[in-house]
């Protein structure tokens, strides 16, 4: 039989050395194989694209209990023209002043009246939404596809006062889509307009036609705002603007049931002039009354 050999005279394999003079394997990917070369380019392509800002602001919407089915419907077409959105539960339109939805707005990431609001610092405008017309109600001839991004037009009084500059801008921040949304499209093919008439802005939408010789056809929906109130804070704060032309819908009931009032008046005199009338004018007694009771 063979000795078996001593540990100390066991000699560990060198390992296999590489080749030097040998070409490094490319990596392999779906489309191919790919250089070495290559992969470092787009590796540096996607590193810079990495470094440029994006905007990552979103909108979110949201109502409060108890609103009109036109105010829901126009909130819902709000929505679908808007892909940077988002929509959240109902709210109590008198819980605290508007801290329940600042709240919100930190969670997650604004209708007979409306609220355009920068959370959490502000500034924030209260609206009123007069003349609304709904996509559904409108059936329009124009169309747009969904999650395209808007252009937005503004008239040229925009510019005539601070208070319409500082609602430009807030439309601008709200109805704008950012640049590279995930939701979004990377064309345009509608347009946002906004046009001061009488102090109140008045909003539009439109496709874009090609060819440009023919009319825009409008979408919707549409509306119309009456600014309120500018407030420096979110749904809160001192007032930086009030409208002085403005009268609220309370007012206005008010003055219509006085008017609805003073005709009922005016029907209640009549009554009791006609009364003292007649007995003050009492009628002669006819002679031939009675002549066929017999």
């Amino acid at each position: 039989m063979g000795k078996k050999r001593k540990h100390s005279e066991t000699q560990t394999a060198e390992p296999t050395k590489k080749d030097e003079g040998a070409p490094e394997r490319p990596t392999r990917t779906l489309l191919g194989w790919k250089e070495k070369e290559e992969a470092k380019q787009q590796t540096q392509s996607s590193t810079d694209s990495s470094q440029f800002f994006r905007n990552k602001e979103k909108v979110m919407v949201t109502c409060s209990r108890r609103i009109n089915y036109r105010y829901r419907h126009l909130m819902l077409n709000l929505v679908s023209v808007l892909p940077h959105c988002k929509k959240d539960n109902k709210v109590e339109s008198r819980s605290s002043e508007g801290a329940t939805l600042n709240e919100l707005i930190e969670l997650r990431g604004n209708i007979n009246y409306m609220w355009m609001a920068k959370s959490p610092s502000g500034p924030s405008v209260k609206f009123l939404v007069n003349a609304v017309h709904t996509m559904e109600e409108l059936k329009l001839t124009g169309n747009h596809l969904k999650g395209s991004r808007p252009l937005l037009t503004f008239s040229s009084n925009f510019k005539k006062d601070a208070h319409w500059k500082l609602l430009k801008e807030m439309i601008i921040q709200i109805f704008g889509t950012p640049k590279e949304h995930r939701k979004s499209k990377p064309y345009h093919d509608h347009v946002f307009v906004f046009s001061i008439v009488d102090d109140h802005i008045w909003f539009r939408n439109y496709q874009i036609s090609v060819p440009h010789n023919e009319s825009d056809k409008m979408v919707g929906p549409r509306f119309c705002l009456n600014p309120i109130k500018i407030f420096a804070g979110s749904f809160r704060g001192p007032t930086l603007y009030e409208n002085p032309f403005y009268v609220s819908p309370n007012q206005i009931r008010a003055l219509e049931k006085k008017q609805k009032a003073g005709k009922y008046a005016k029907k209640v005199k009549a009554k009791t002039r006609r009364k003292m009338h007649e007995l003050s004018n009492p009628l002669e007694p006819d002679e031939f009354a009675d002549m066929w009771r017999d």
